[in-house]
């Protein structure tokens, strides 16, 4: 008994020796709350984000017509979003529907407007409150990398910040315009 006891002894000395009461306590709480795994801050994909490339219409006036229709998933602000579109749901391409809110969490992205030949930084956010529209859904993954990098992911609940954790629909929102490198 006394073997087991002078190791356990020594194994704890050595590892306070070694460690902080604060780094194994924060260790601990970051694996028991998961925030290694969760991002809890905006996430910015301007530098991985494409520009929209629409489909192949069969003539220049169709697709001028799909970039610029907010209820088409070819609309350019759309060139980086997943889920269903707030402009089929009751909102419009940039603001929620009734009854639901955004969420503060979002993706951002780096779309090309074809109409004036600019690139635009839009921000993707979720409406949050009601559950899933269902109408209009659109996924243009460009860039996107897989679950385990959840900042490269725009598959994640965005609405895991609000109150009602509901995801309903999502709106792009223009930030600002895009700078060329110099």
């Amino acid at each position: 008994m006394r073997s087991i006891d002078k190791l356990f002894e020594t194994s704890s000395r050595s590892l306070a020796r070694h460690t902080s009461r604060r780094s194994v306590l924060a260790t601990l709480g970051r694996i028991l709350t998961g925030a290694a795994l969760v991002p809890l801050l905006p996430v910015d994909r301007s530098s991985r984000a494409q520009a929209a490339e629409p489909g192949k219409p069969t003539s220049a006036k169709a697709a001028r017509a799909a970039s610029d229709d907010p209820m088409s998933c070819e609309y350019w602000k759309y060139c980086a979003v997943d889920g269903f579109l707030c402009s089929c749901c009751g909102g419009s391409s940039n603001s929620c529907p009734p009854g639901t809110a955004p969420s503060p969490i979002t993706w951002i992205g780096t779309c090309h407007n074809p109409a004036d030949q600019r690139d635009y930084i839009v921000s993707y956010n979720d409406c949050c409150g009601k559950t899933s529209c269902g109408n209009c859904e659109c996924n243009r993954n460009e860039r996107e990398k897989p679950m385990y990098r959840p900042s490269r992911n725009n598959d994640l609940n965005w609405c895991m910040a609000n109150a009602d954790s509901n995801y309903h629909c999502s709106v792009s929102v223009i930030l600002g315009v895009s700078e060329s490198p110099k």
